[in-house]
């Protein structure tokens, strides 16, 4: 049994509260892991839907507007020299934030679908001032909605649970890939177009 099931298994919701604000900070916690075992515990009878749901759902808001606010009141100095020590990539961060950039307030809510993205997209909500509001809401709207997709697939799976984890790995590492695809794209089609006015004004 891993740590985070251990602490699941033997915090209860507590446990899940936890792992969960953890999880929408910058510590490298996945959902992948903790919610389809908690939706194993609801097959088993130890948790109880609404239970979980709950737990969750709060602990996702939770860890969302604690990163929220460090980048409101610290900004992107603060958030690097935290993020530090818990593994925080600086190349995912301005991924993140080009991704805020991108979709504005709306990314709040499909970030929770997108690996690495999910774990940092409060920080640029935080540094841009987004309504806060605004922030919990779609926080709430696709954070529960991904937990729960990942705990009712957990008990579909029953003790097959941890098949939901190895599969989103590799889910992870292709989208990975087709985001640097076409992060390089779209940088080589900037350089072209930046070329060709160059030389149209010379």
């Amino acid at each position: 049994m891993s740590v985070i099931t251990a602490g699941i298994h033997q915090g209860g919701y507590a446990g899940i509260f936890i792992l969960m604000t953890m999880e929408s900070m910058v510590f490298p916690v996945p959902s992948e892991l903790i919610m389809p075992f908690a939706g194993f515990l609801i097959l088993s009878k130890e948790f109880s839907i609404a239970g979980v749901l709950a737990a969750s759902s709060i602990g996702s808001i939770s860890g969302s507007v604690i990163s929220y606010y460090i980048g409101s009141k610290g900004g992107r100095p603060a958030v690097l020299k935290v993020g530090k020590y818990l593994l925080l990539d600086e190349s995912h961060l301005d991924q993140t934030e080009r991704f805020f950039s991108k979709y504005g307030e709306k990314a709040i809510f499909f970030a929770r679908f997108i690996p690495v993205v999910r774990h940092l997209i409060s920080i640029p909500a935080g540094i841009g001032k987004m309504d806060l509001t605004k922030f919990i809401i779609y926080t709430v709207a696709g954070a529960t909605l991904w937990n729960m997709i990942l705990a009712f697939a957990g008990i579909q799976l029953g003790e097959r649970w941890e098949l939901i984890h190895q599969y989103s790995r590799i889910l992870d590492i292709i989208i990975v890939c087709a985001a640097v695809i076409a992060g390089v794209y779209i940088v080589r089609k900037h350089i072209v177009r930046a070329r060709a006015n160059a030389i149209s004004k010379s």
